[in-house]
């Protein structure tokens, strides 16, 4: 149904946009033109924070209580969130302050995926509409039973509820397949740059391997100067987020190998993967891979692109990504204007995404790591507090200019990723009778999956969203990092860049995959440990037994569901997995502070109150993403990553000839070479 009030209030909002914010040259009218844009943006974010918290009427005597499943599968009855206080058997508890960030939060994070994620709607739904008795769009248990026959409605409905608003839509009970519009744009750009590039992504490994390891660094920095100051994470020279080790001097294999793994390896591998098996069941596996081999081919493309138009300032500081390839390629193509609009609109994006799935993500995995490890489930303020202690030292580094903690954090981050792949390798390997079991459910849940996971699209639409998340092929933000690279030949780095998914996803991911698909295998019970799709913001209902043989059961996602898995293979790994998840946590913080502040100077130039009014708004944010729910932190994230997809991939539509005329450069210098 059609939001009035917001449509009323965008359609009279943008009008004021003035037309010279697209004519006017960078300087003060031009900034503050910007700024317009983005105060737009918190404006519409606001407008409809605040009306969905004005809505919601209070709830009756008879609607506080609403249906849950217990470990055995029956009903109970539990508060609506929406209260202030929680009722427990007769008892009221009062709401932590998590969870009061938590429900301030979420309308903001439903506000931007309904954005973001607005479907393409398929199938007919004249059946729901004729048993949907009293017209609101929406199933709740009694018109189920009528619509389905099932007489157990309550538990399939909350099974079936995704939204988990206690009412069931036509997609929800498969009437109607709803897929989003930024999963065409994704996947049809990806698929397209690897026909146009004749497979770039499977024919170039060899070569980008070669690359990799330094064979032809005296043909890409023959002749260029030793010092440059670069506006992204490096320690001692080497770019942390790229996967080869641009340090000088010499660089061992094992050095290579770590800098590769610890380039790619994240939450998004740990956490996110754990997110898409427990939502889409294991054959969201086989869609990650596939969307990450697709990926390498829009990787390569973007990269080569952020080196080739990358800027540099009068003090020799290199700046790159997609506000730069989108202004100055369209401008050469004679159509500046558009290019400007393009890039204001990715550079508004890259600052949420460094808000969302570069800060509130890492934040709230490695809080709930703590909170699990240390047992502080029923402690309030617990995600705040360590929220809190995280921002206080991303703030010493980003805001106290205070490196060290950071180049120490990126000396042990490479060893914890190799420490993190060791272990799920070892992990296959005492396990390998089940291997073939687990990727038999991979390939049979990828085409063929159980009821309650969405469908087949449903499936799909988990893995590539989770893949897009790990990799960001697509989104943009790895040209800015791979923008400052030393070299002469832009489609070199791209080369570089497009190995990342490959180990990203295909590789890194699947590992994880497996070893959380091989966990849940029926136990000698017969029963697995969680079911698929009953998810409960992102969360599953995950049961363990311990060594007294008693059975406990609560609600486990993203982090906590890797580390159940992995520690019940490998007994106390858990301790290891949380100082890998809190290293990782910060260095990607870190990492996408710099991208955020790129993209933020972008927008409101290069000055020291500018500079410090993003610093404190991103240590603000750490402390809301130690607080906030897995499936709040998870829509937004997604919805701010996945954002920079629209304006990126117009680009990268556009300008692929470039692309296309520095590989053929860059191959002819090679071969020159030999």
């Amino acid at each position: 149904q059609t939001d009035m009030l917001t449509a009323n209030f965008f359609a009279t909002a943008l009008p004021a946009l003035p037309d010279s914010s697209i004519k006017r040259k960078v300087g003060r009218s031009g900034r503050m033109s910007k700024l317009l844009v983005m105060l737009m943006v918190l404006t519409a974010t606001l407008w409809q924070t605040t009306r969905t918290t004005l809505a919601q009427e209070p709830a009756s005597a008879a609607e506080e209580a609403a249906v849950a499943t217990t470990p055995d599968g029956e009903m109970a009855n539990k508060a609506s969130p929406e209260d202030s206080d929680t009722k427990v058997e007769g008892e009221t508890k009062a709401v932590g302050l998590d969870e009061r960030i938590d429900k301030a939060f979420k309308p903001i994070a439903d506000f931007w995926g309904g954005i973001v994620f607005y479907p393409a709607k398929f199938g007919s739904t004249e059946g729901f509409q004729n048993a949907d008795t009293d017209k609101d769009g929406k199933f709740n248990a009694a018109e189920y039973e009528a619509f389905s026959g099932d007489d157990e409605e309550a538990k399939t409905l909350v099974a079936l509820d995704k939204n988990e608003d206690g009412l069931l839509t036509p997609a929800e009970v498969g009437q109607q397949t709803e897929v989003p519009f930024i999963i065409f744009i994704l996947v049809g750009g990806a698929g397209f740059f690897t026909l146009v590039f004749g497979f770039i992504n499977i024919r170039l490994i060899p070569f980008a391997i070669r690359v990799v390891s330094g064979k032809y660094d005296d043909v890409e920095k023959s002749g260029l100067e030793a010092a440059q100051q670069v506006a992204v994470n490096e320690v001692d020279g080497d770019l942390v987020d790229t996967i080869r080790d641009e340090g000088e001097g010499e660089v061992s294999h094992f050095q290579a190998l770590a800098t590769a793994v610890s380039g790619t390896v994240g939450l998004g591998n740990i956490a996110g993967v754990a997110v898409a098996i427990a939502t889409g069941g294991p054959g969201a596996t086989f869609w990650m891979i596939l969307c990450g081999l697709l990926g390498m081919s829009t990787k390569f493309v973007e990269c080569t692109l952020g080196v080739k138009y990358r800027d540099v300032d009068d003090n020799g500081t290199v700046y790159g990504g997609p506000m730069y390839y989108l202004s100055k390629g369209f401008t050469e193509m004679g159509i500046g204007p558009f290019g400007k609009v393009l890039s204001v609109i990715f550079a508004v994006l890259c600052v949420g995404g460094s808000f969302g799935g570069g800060n509130a993500f890492q934040s709230n995995q490695a809080a709930q790591q703590i909170v699990t490890l240390c047992g502080l489930e029923d402690v309030g303020y617990a995600g705040t507090l360590i929220g809190l202690g995280m921002a206080v030292l991303v703030g010493i580094v980003i805001i106290g200019g205070i490196k060290r903690i950071a180049k120490v954090t990126e000396k042990i981050v490479p060893l914890m990723a190799v420490t993190y792949v060791a272990a799920a390798l070892v992990i296959i390997a005492l396990n390998i009778s089940n291997v073939p079991a687990a990727v038999s459910a991979i390939f049979s849940g990828a085409f063929t999956p159980e009821a309650g996971l969405g469908g087949l699209l449903g499936v799909l639409i988990q893995g590539f969203k989770r893949a897009a998340f790990s990799n960001e092929a697509g989104a943009g933000s790895a040209s800015i990092a791979h923008s400052a690279v030393k070299t002469n030949y832009p489609a070199s780095e791209g080369v570089v860049a497009l190995l990342e998914p490959f180990i990203d996803t295909v590789v890194i991911c699947t590992l994880t995959a497996l070893v959380i698909v091989m966990f849940n295998l029926p136990g000698e019970n017969g029963q697995p440990a969680f079911p698929y799709g009953n998810v409960e913001s992102n969360a599953v209902l995950l049961t363990m037994v311990d060594d007294a043989g008693v059975a406990t059961t609560s609600r486990t996602g993203g982090v906590d569901l890797t580390s159940a898995a992995f520690d019940s293979a490998l007994p106390g790994f858990k301790y290891v997995l949380t100082i890998a998840v809190i290293l990782f946590a910060f260095s990607t913080m870190v990492s996408w502070s710099y991208y955020g502040m790129q993209a933020w100077k972008y927008l409101f130039g290069k000055s020291p109150a500018a500079d410090l009014t993003y610093k404190l708004l991103f240590c603000a944010v750490v402390v809301i993403g130690g607080a906030i729910s897995l499936g709040s932190v998870i829509d937004f994230s997604d919805a701010m990553i996945l954002a920079m997809v629209f304006p990126n991939m117009i680009g990268l539509l556009f300008l692929f000839p470039k692309v296309r005329a520095e590989l053929s450069k860059y191959m002819a210098a090679i071969k020159a070479s030999k």
